[in-house]
């Protein structure tokens, strides 16, 4: 097809790609190209392409954008590209700098006569204020009660108690959340009532954590917020303006939820209505893990702060036509396999497969398997393996998982517009299969169950082979794997008493048992397994031996409440994993005392006795002395151990145990399928999570909602704050655009190396004491103890120029040794950074920036343009750039300008200490060669990295913020 053709015969114009759907919502229909390559593209691709002609203007997407893509096969790794997401996610840190640009923009257009109530965010954009939380209070640590295990009863009357921790107060919901287990009535142990009739209880955000009980909002929970109100008043008041002033955009208070839960459980829409046009949801969001919304279906990925701000103004983002690898999943998951297993599994082979900087799209028969929690934990592992996205198109399992969030007539109308431009996915039908630039393949059948141990993380150990591999570090000299057991001394049993009763234990018995939702367990399908696991087990007749030391420990609050809406609790309190508290709990060696007579015939026998928990870290030793081998394993192989009793066992062939009736019970019989967990959890958990969320966001959060804010268009800038201030960024603004002014007779402030980060040139760290960023905090009468961080204080230009280049790695070759200080070369005084620009400025004297290869690499910060832009910086002469910060240099109107191949500083002889003068023509283009002369007569030339006309425009306007101001006066 002709390219000039493409949109039809009025360029730009994509009119007759309109159709409509039966409930009269309009679409633009790439189908309506009636071109076969369609249906070839993957569909992350496909959805840049419903971007590219929904957005097509002349201007920011032109016609030969969507060519481009339509003609993915020959452009990937070529063309550029421009996308419009349909929304935009920032929390707070990255947000404040984004509205504080805004709020000036208004005062800069109403100084010129022009509606300041006009400035608003084109683009939706939902801020979330969850990053400046922090714990000043803690409540009393929940003391790890000694726990008996093995579903002894209340009644018992030998071996060590189930004590109550030490609480100060007499109840649930007394001082500071106390809690005494005899004063809660409702208890299954002070009932008397069976375990499993548990009363299920409604969620609450606090509850006790030994008998589910709510409790009311802890001292400690009121202190915390306060705290929080005070040290963010300013921050807080400002944001509580944004919410009432600005248009299009969605603030999410404090302590309602984190930005990516809110993110996935509450803004996620898979497809967006505008004025009667439907179009797919998509997002860039300021964090790298913004990609694990790509598991629901929804294009979007981490991007830094000037980039969210182009798109916030109606700019889009920018990309290079990416490599699409396509990952094929087959074969059936391993019953024994875990989500975590399957996560880890798929992450390590695609951090082998070298994808950086590649789409991931998963497809083939094996992605129907996966759950919307297993795919959006993969999605977010992208930054684990350098994958820009990794998307799963949307397929029976994202609906079934809409079902429980959303509504009928909205998942009806997802379903019909999803099909019928071709982005729904049957993944059992290879005829639906796209192309792609290279395809992986993965059998999930491969991907088996592993723990970790004896001593080490790292000496992982099939399931299968578990009883095989312990039989060998029995046999082994004392190492890593080794405990070097004499053959003879290996078949040891030695009897012992607990509770009136005889027991034995060998080597590999298991004493400790821990059940851990740390961080390594966050997927809540494993921890719903163990507890069904339990349900089975208890149901089939099973127990655990009463002397293992068992402990249920969740991560936090949600994982008891989800544990408890589904039903699993009572189970794992009868085999002995009752809830012991919050936290990190076993894994750092806060276990309870082992029983004596255990401990005493461990050390008889010189037994290799093992524990198995569900953490992080188990060195020898860690969890108790006399246990010498400890392994790490998923949940519900933690509570299977527990049942057996021992880790010398083949779970295929050995039963877990014999019931009262004299049956064998073997794992497979009470193993939960994956059908039964992922039904559990859509059913029970995640619609229970949601709706929660639901009820927190409409209560709000009462000291958000007490706090005032002004009632004006404009914001009233208070210039005693050191947290807000108005930036300097549309000073001297005219509605004319000026000429490109030459860079005359300029100064280097630093004379750079090679791979200078972000983090050199905006730290986002503590603020040092003897900063120049400090400096100016003392002359407001703050303490060291305020200064707060510089990532707390990005809405104030002040704090922030100061801490640009202060840091205190930053190898400044005028400067022999690192550190934050550069050369004044008038006066040859050595000074912090922000003092030598603050007197070139006071001079008069531009600047500019010597450097090195991949200047500007690392995470994207938008004070690392910003911040040299206000010290003076005019321009970055460098070997090469770091393409996000290249971008971010332009969008603040600083010119990037690259040596030419084989040239650099130290080739030109240049000292850094001439003065430099770069002639910029009325009529400059993109990739335009550059004169640069020196005070000592040398001149050579650069290339001006202006990418598209774009650029240029934003560079001729001085930069993005100035070029939007401009087009409202």
């Amino acid at each position: 097809m002709d390219q000039t053709d493409l949109l039809g015969q009025n360029q730009n114009d994509s009119s007759h790609l309109i159709d409509t759907l039966k409930d009269g919502n309009k679409f633009f229909s790439p189908q309506k190209l009636n071109d076969p390559r369609y249906d070839q593209l993957p569909l992350s691709i496909r959805v840049l392409l419903e971007a590219a002609i929904r957005n097509c203007d002349g201007f920011y997407t032109k016609e030969e954008d969507v060519q481009n893509i339509l003609d993915w096969q020959q452009q990937q790794n070529r063309a550029e590209v421009p996308f419009s997401p349909a929304r935009v996610l920032l929390q707070d840190f990255t947000g404040i700098p984004a509205m504080v640009d805004l709020a000036a923009m208004r005062d800069a257009v109403a100084k010129h006569g022009v509606d300041p109530s006009l400035v608003n965010p084109k683009c939706p954009t939902d801020l979330i204020v969850d990053h400046s939380l922090q714990i000043d209070y803690s409540k009393c640590a929940i003391q790890n009660a000694p726990n008996p295990g093995g579903g002894d009863g209340p009644n018992q009357s030998q071996g060590p108690s189930r004590s109550t921790p030490s609480r100060r107060g007499s109840q649930c919901g007394g001082q500071r959340g106390s809690c005494s287990k005899a004063a809660c009535s409702d208890s299954p142990a002070s009932s008397g009532r069976p375990a499993a009739s548990v009363q299920q209880i409604e969620n609450t955000p606090l509850l006790c954590p030994f008998h589910l009980q709510p409790v009311s909002e802890t001292e400690t929970a009121l202190k915390n917020q306060e705290m929080e109100l005070i040290r963010n008043k300013e921050r807080l008041q400002f944001f509580k303006w944004c919410s009432k002033a600005f248009k299009n955009v969605n603030m999410v208070p404090p302590d309602i939820g984190a930005v990516h839960q809110m993110n996935l459980e509450y803004l996620s829409r898979v497809v967006q209505v505008t004025d009667g046009f439907i179009y797919p949801d998509s997002v860039v969001g300021t964090d790298s893990h913004t990609t694990m919304i790509n598991g629901l279906g929804i294009l979007g990925w981490g991007v830094g702060g000037i980039e969210s701000e182009a798109v916030m103004l109606g700019q889009p983002v920018s990309l290079t036509l990416p490599q699409v690898v396509g990952c094929k999943l087959v074969g059936s998951i391993n019953p024994l396999t875990t989500s975590i297993d399957i996560v880890l599994g798929i992450t390590k082979h695609l951090r082998q497969a070298g994808i950086a900087g590649k789409f991931v799209e998963f497809f083939g028969p094996g992605v129907s398997q996966l759950s919307a929690p297993d795919r959006t934990t993969i999605a977010n592992m992208c930054p684990e393996y350098n994958a820009t996205v990794s998307f799963f198109p949307v397929d029976q399992v994202t609906l079934k998982h809409f079902k429980k969030t959303s509504e009928p007539e909205k998942l009806e109308l997802l379903e019909s517009y999803m099909k019928a431009v071709k982005l729904f996915r049957i993944y059992e039908d290879p005829s639906e299969d796209p192309q792609y630039s290279e395809v992986i393949e993965i059998n999930l059948s491969s991907i088996m169950p592993y723990v970790s141990g004896p001593k080490r993380p790292q000496d992982r150990v099939a399931v299968s082979s578990m009883k095989e591999d312990f039989q060998s570090c029995l046999d082994e000299k004392v190492g890593f794997k080794g405990f070097h057991i004499a053959k003879e001394k290996q078949d040891t049993r030695v009897p012992f008493l607990h509770c009136g009763q005889e027991y034995q234990l060998s080597h590999g018995s298991v004493v400790i048992a821990a059940v851990i939702s740390c961080t390594n367990n966050c997927n809540p399908s494993v921890m719903l397994t163990a507890g069904l696991l339990a349900k089975k087990a208890v149901e089939a007749g099973l127990v655990v031996k009463p002397y293992i030391r068992t402990s249920l420990a969740p991560g936090s609050g949600m994982v008891t409440h989800y544990l408890n809406t589904s039903g699993v609790l009572p189970y794992f309190s009868q085999l002995g994993f009752e809830v012991i508290g919050y936290g990190c709990a076993t894994c750092v060696g806060n276990t309870a005392p082992l029983p004596e007579a255990v401990v005493d015939v461990i050390k008889q026998g010189d037994l290799v006795a093992c524990g198995v928990l569900s953490g992080n870290r188990h060195f020898e030793g860690r969890l108790c002395d006399c246990v010498r081998a400890n392994y790490l394993a998923s949940p519900p192989l933690v509570v299977a151990y527990a049942l057996a009793g021992t880790v010398g066992i083949d779970f295929e062939k050995e039963p877990l145990g014999v019931t009262s009736e004299g049956k064998e019970v073997y794992l497979c019989d009470i193993w939960p399928t994956r059908e039964e967990v992922q039904q559990t959890e859509e059913d029970r958990v995640i619609s229970s999570i949601f709706k929660d969320l639901r009820g927190r966001m409409e209560k709000g959060n009462m000291l958000w909602n007490n706090i005032e804010c002004p009632d004006s268009v404009v914001f009233p800038w208070d210039h005693k704050s050191t947290y807000i201030r108005s930036p300097s960024f549309f000073s001297k603004l005219s509605i004319e655009v000026p000429p490109p002014q030459s860079i005359e007779s300029a100064h280097v402030l630093l004379f750079l190396g090679n791979k200078v980060t972000t983090d050199h040139i905006s730290p986002a760290g503590s603020i040092a004491r003897v900063s120049a960023a400090a400096k100016y905090l003392l002359s407001k009468r703050l303490t060291p103890r305020e200064f707060n961080s510089y990532g707390a204080r990005r809405g104030n230009d002040a704090v922030m120029t100061r801490g640009t280049f202060a840091s205190i790695k930053l190898q400044n070759r005028f400067i022999g040794k690192p550190g934050p200080k550069t050369l004044h070369i008038p006066s040859g005084q050595t000074l912090d950074v922000f003092e030598a620009a603050d007197r070139y400025q006071r001079d008069g004297i531009p600047l500019i920036i010597l450097a090195g290869k991949d200047y500007g690499s690392g995470n994207s910060r938008d004070w690392v343009a910003k911040g040299p832009y206000l010290l003076g910086v005019r321009a970055v002469i460098a070997e090469s750039f770091e393409k996000l910060h290249k971008n971010q240099l332009v969008g603040m109107g600083i010119i990037p300008l690259q040596f030419l191949p084989g040239e650099n500083a130290d080739s030109l002889e240049l000292s850094g200490k001439e003065r430099f003068t770069i002639t910029l023509p009325d009529s400059l283009s993109p990739r335009q060669q550059l004169t640069v002369k020196t005070s000592q007569e040398k001149s050579f030339f650069v290339t001006a990295l202006f990418d598209t006309e774009k650029d240029v425009i934003f560079f001729r306007h001085g930069g993005l913020l100035r070029y939007v101001a401009r087009t409202l006066l």
